[in-house]
């Protein structure tokens, strides 16, 4: 079975999963489709000073369906058919209106990043190391300083800034701080 990608409607990948799964039980298909797939990853963001989570799309606007070709390379027409009408499905990704299989590369490397465990769920924030920053909350409000670190596990940035004329590292919920 090779992996092929259907370029969707934005945001109706989950959707258009869904309905393709539910078209290849009803027509019989199980044995020329195999995985129907929508990378995400975990993210977890600070909102207010919340940590919230949620998942974030590898690849908006595209579904990954593993076909079984026929002896010549073709898709099965009943296979290209039920793929074809399903509502939401734009088209193939190919050359020259023929669907390209993904290389093998290409299909380990989508592979690897679908199938990564969900307990590594990174941290989205603005921040990178030596941005300037001021503190906006807490004891020390309004001092400036450079990011030293991404604390992505605790949801903090190690900042340095000056105190007493000396260097001193603080860790920060990230809505503590802005970028200058």
């Amino acid at each position: 079975m090779q992996f092929f990608v259907l370029r969707v409607a934005s945001n109706k990948e989950d959707q258009v999963r869904e309905k393709l799964v539910r078209k290849v039980k009803i027509e019989g298909l199980e044995d020329r489709v195999g995985r129907i797939l929508v990378p995400t990853e975990r993210v977890r963001h600070m909102k207010a000073g919340v940590r919230r989570e949620s998942d974030r799309k590898l690849y908006p606007g595209y579904v990954f369906v593993e076909l079984e070709l026929e002896p010549d390379g073709r898709i099965p027409d009943n296979v290209w058919f039920v793929i074809k009408e399903t509502e939401g499905v734009g088209d193939f990704i190919g050359s020259n209106g023929k669907p390209s299989p993904m290389t093998v590369k290409e299909q380990a490397k989508m592979l690897d990043e679908a199938e990564r465990p969900d307990e590594a769920a990174s941290l989205k924030t603005e921040y990178v190391k030596n941005d300037k920053v001021k503190v906006t909350n807490g004891p020390f409000e309004n001092f400036e300083g450079e990011v030293e670190e991404i604390l992505g596990d605790q949801g903090k940035v190690r900042i340095i800034t000056t105190i007493f004329g000396r260097p001193t590292p603080l860790e920060l919920e990230y809505w503590q701080i802005e970028k200058l």
